[in-house]
């Protein structure tokens, strides 16, 4: 049997013994009313399964295969959205 591993994330612990956990979301942030469908339909999946749920978005994506790609909202304006986001998903 493999040796139990633990990584805590705040206030939330993953390993190999606990409870499966999505991670999942856009790639890019686009936008707060995006950001809130999103994160509110993948609660509701994750709430249905019986799983946990860390929500993953870029605020900033850089590594985009074309120039031309759209990189995020950047920092400042994704800060209160992601903030929303927490306190929604949390409940």
């Amino acid at each position: 049997m493999a040796s139990t591993r633990h990584v805590r994330i705040g206030d939330l612990t993953l390993g190999n013994d606990r409870p499966l956990t999505m991670i999942a979301g856009p790639c890019v942030l686009e936008s707060r009313a995006h950001a809130l469908e999103m994160s509110q339909a993948l609660a509701e999946m994750a709430a249905k399964l019986g799983i946990g749920l860390i929500y993953k978005t870029s605020y900033d994506k850089a590594n985009r295969t074309s120039f031309a790609s759209e990189r995020g909202l950047g920092l400042e304006a994704a800060l209160p959205i992601l903030a929303e986001v927490r306190a929604m998903v949390r409940g």
